[in-house]
């Protein structure tokens, strides 16, 4: 870890252990005014003193359970908004301990107001502090370099060609490339590490031999190098390891989804769903609203897309280019409009692959373009989330002459329900090639977790509303 990561490490602590005690305080006072009394009154009060006792009692418990979710480990390479997620969760474990122990011991204290107060209180405190410090730290990287991990990049393929692609785009990642070999010759690599230092190994070349790999292990090691490697298919696989007549196997596993995993994420996207269509409300009725009264035609369009098993379904979207353009089975010019935008797609499309992107599409309305452009079309998709045809969390949802141009391996996208978000979108958006936003989904797929769904809601937050890139 560098000394910078190191300091901002160390300075998390007290951070963290302020916000709780902030969190608490705010909870206490909350608690007390007028409003909040006439809907939860007041069964005791509860002397100050004995309470705050209570909270520097119980603060240090959730230091420890952030210290065991590793979220002390603070690189400057680390994803913010898993970091956020990870919050969530420890706070999360924190507060079920303390409702335990309050139902073990309830005399000790029983405001299930101010515990519930003081956890969100929590959470948003710490996220906040997070951030502040997580821009600082970024800020000195971007601006003075400091943090930065000097990276080696050791192969002679398309891995290597892909992952010097992705550092030199993302210049806050905390990588800089200080030099690409093609084989892991020792003498090359103290050379490269004595004239301009080397933080990490990142090999990518997966054929070389294990006693040549073991070598570069160890000298990562003893010269305190972090060493990575870029998995191959199989690798990058979650698989168990079973036994058949004492001969060990491994089966791969496609994808959590299956069994009480995917009862888990129904039910999450049921609960999720509700909040989100109750609080984007205001903004889905000032949209039909301008919508209506811009052109005629119906206010929300539904265009026919492929879903889990390629079972064709609508998908729900507030229209954004005039009626007489727009790819619906409800539209009586419908072969009008799919000639012209098969025209616009030969001549206008900026994306590579089966997807198309038109640059400066015609077809859009004034209002059309607002609400496309901040992703505010895509909020009746929340329905379709509802309704069952599709996940919040998922690959995105492909028109059937889009999946007509699939290689057979890109099938794997139709295993699972499509989503309103997913890792694609919240990782650059219509910006990837195809085959970029393959892989990302297909990570998905494999390593679908509850967690990850919540981190990428989350990021979503951030991401939907922003601007896109005015191609």
């Amino acid at each position: 870890m560098k000394r910078s990561e190191l300091f901002f490490s160390a300075i998390q602590v007290p951070v963290d252990f302020a916000m709780i005690i902030l969190a608490g305080l705010s909870a206490f006072v909350i608690r007390d005014i007028p409003q909040i009394i006439s809907l939860q009154p007041k069964l005791y009060n509860f002397p100050f003193d004995s309470y705050l006792k209570i909270i520097f009692l119980v603060t240090p418990i959730f230091i420890l359970i952030y210290a065991l979710e590793g979220l002390y480990d603070i690189r400057v390479t680390r994803k913010f908004w898993e970091e956020a997620g990870r919050v969530f969760t420890a706070t999360s474990i924190g507060l079920v301990i303390i409702i335990v122990a309050i139902f073990l011991k309830r005399e000790w204290f029983s405001s299930r107001f101010i515990i519930l107060a003081a956890w969100m209180m929590a959470v948003f405190y710490i996220v906040l502090a997070r951030y502040i410090l997580h821009e600082i730290q970024t800020w000195l990287l971007r601006k003075k370099g400091i943090g930065v991990h000097r990276v080696l990049l050791i192969g002679r393929n398309g891995k290597m060609d892909t992952m010097s692609k992705l550092i030199r785009q993302n210049k806050n990642s905390g990588y800089r490339i200080v030099e690409q070999i093609d084989t892991a010759h020792l003498k090359v690599i103290k050379m490269i590490q004595q004239e301009k230092g080397i933080d990490e190994i990142i090999l990518c070349e997966p054929s070389i031999a294990d006693d040549e790999q073991e070598k570069l292990i160890d000298y990562c090691a003893l010269n305190n190098i972090t060493y990575k490697y870029m998995s191959t298919t199989l690798q990058a696989s979650k698989y168990e390891v079973g036994f058949l007549n004492g001969e060990p196997l491994i089966e791969i596993l496609h994808t959590p989804l299956d069994g009480w995993g995917r009862i888990l994420k129904r039910i999450f996207d049921i609960i999720a769903a509700s909040i989100a269509i109750v609080i984007t409300s205001p903004i889905m009725l000032v949209t039909a609203l301008a919508v209506w009264l811009e052109s005629c035609g119906p206010i929300i369009y539904r265009n026919e897309r492929v879903g889990n098993d390629g079972k064709k379904f609508f998908v729900y979207k507030f229209r954004y280019m005039r009626w007489e353009f727009c790819v619906s089975a409800e539209n009586p010019k419908l072969s009008e409009a799919v000639d012209l935008e098969n025209k616009l797609i030969e001549s206008q499309s900026v994306r590579k692959g089966p997807l198309y992107k038109i640059k400066a599409d015609p077809r859009k309305t004034s209002v059309g373009r607002v609400i496309e452009k901040y992703s505010i079309d895509e909020l009746p998709q929340f329905f379709n989330v509802l309704f069952g045809s599709m996940s919040l969390v998922g690959p995105r949802p492909h028109q059937h002459r889009e999946v007509e141009k699939y290689m057979d391996y890109h099938r794997r996208l139709l295993t699972i329900k499509p989503g309103v978000t997913g890792m694609a979108q919240v990782s650059g958006r219509s910006d990837l090639d195809f085959e970029d936003e393959y892989k990302l989904d297909l990570y998905y797929i494999e390593n679908w977790s509850l967690a990850l769904d919540i981190q990428i809601c989350l990021k979503t937050i951030g991401v939907l509303f922003r601007k896109r890139r005015n191609l």
